[in-house]
Formats: C-alpha cells, structure tokens, sequence
C-alpha cells in the first residue's frame, strides 16, 4: 500500500486485518506528495514519475498486488497496470464499483481536501459506462475544509454534513468518502445524513482478497501506497 498522508496508513491497516487478514500488508509513505500536488496545481509530470518510482520500488520488492489509498494520484495506477501485471487499484476503485452496482439513484462525494473531489469524480464517472451504461446517476459533491482540521470523528462528520446540506446533497441516496482518513467518521455521518455512508479502504481490502485468492495458496505483501 503506497499512502500520500499517516492517517490512510493506519485506517488501510485496520481494514485489512478485518477483510483480508491473511495478507501480510507493506505500508509506503511519501508525506509530501499530497501537499506537493496542492503547491503544484495538480499532479505534474514529475509527481507521476514520483510515483511510478514508489511503485516500481514495491513491485521490485515482490509485492504481489497494488493499493495506491491516494485518490489524487489515482491515475497514475492506469500507467502501472501497463507495466507490471499484478493486480492495482486505485484507492477508491472498488468502492465506486459497489456504489455504481446498489440501487442508488443519487450519489453524493464528500471530501475534506480539495484534490480529493475532482480526482473521484473523475474515477466514478470513468467507470459508469461499463458498469451502468442504462441507469441514470445523478451526483453531487461536496468539500469541508473544515473538517480536515477537526480532530474527532464526531465533528468530521457535523462538518461533512454541513458541507452537504450547503451542496443540496441531502436528498442523496448514498454518500460516497472521497479519502481514507475520513472513514472514523463514517457511522457518525450516516446518523446525521440517514443514508448509507461507503469507505473504499474495506472495500478495496475485500477485492483485493477476491483477487489473490488467499484459500489456494500462501500470500506475499499487498504493497499499500498511502498520499
């Protein structure tokens, strides 16, 4: 797993020991890249090469399957499954999958960081054609700055909900966590909003398990990459 922030780190790590227990999990941490992105505008040529170099460390180390947790750097994974044939994932991709195969009609994003929001947007609407060519989907985001600075799940959550009602996001079928450190306050915002509230860090460990098929046979580090 290759993360861009401390936090992805340790939620990525109590989903695995919960959905996928029997892989042994190897944490990457380049906590500069979040914020670098932020000064730069958006990923830049040398943030992806950035990037492609952590992956291409964990590959050479044997990892055997690819969690990237940071959804800003979710494209470069499209570069890595060019090169290396293990399965990769962005960090939200499986999460998307199950939203876009529910019976939700409206889906709501929500995001303490503003890289965050257009990066899943991109990510969702990417896979809609293959997986929900003839169901509409109507989508609404919405960004609490606020709640980033917040230092319990509890005001993370009245935050994101804030941010949600300001959106016109309250009528959502669904709410979708644009970022692995947001997920302490995912019980907490399904109370306040009464929907469903989806994370991608237990979703991504349960594909991740489906792909490597643990029950045959013993299983090398997953190689998280954490932004």
């Amino acid at each position: 797993m290759i993360h861009a922030v401390p936090a992805a780190h340790r939620i990525a790590e109590e989903a695995f020991a919960r959905e996928f227990p029997q892989a042994t999990v190897w944490n990457v941490l380049d906590d500069r890249l979040l914020e670098d992105a932020r000064h730069a505008g958006g990923l830049t040529g040398p943030l992806r090469r950035r990037m492609l170099r952590l992956i291409g460390h964990v590959m050479d180390g044997g990892a055997q399957a690819l969690l990237l947790t940071c959804s800003s750097y979710g494209e470069v994974v499209d570069t890595a499954r060019t090169l290396w044939k293990v399965p990769a994932l962005k960090s939200d991709e499986a999460m998307f999958k199950a939203a876009l195969a529910g019976p939700y009609l409206r889906i709501a994003v929500v995001a303490s960081t503003p890289p965050a929001v257009p990066a899943a947007v991109a990510q969702l609407e990417a896979l809609i054609p293959a997986l929900r060519p003839d169901r509409p989907l109507d989508l609404v985001t919405a960004l609490s700055e606020e709640a980033a600075a917040a230092d319990d799940p509890e005001s993370v959550a009245r935050h994101l909900a804030d941010a949600l009602y300001a959106a016109g996001g309250t009528d959502a079928d669904a709410v979708l966590l644009a970022q692995y450190s947001l997920t302490p306050a995912r019980d907490a915002l399904a109370d306040l909003v009464g929907v469903p509230v989806l994370d991608g860090a237990g979703a991504a460990a349960r594909e991740l398990r489906g792909l490597l098929s643990p029950g045959e046979q013993p299983v090398a580090p997953a190689a998280t990459v954490a932004s």
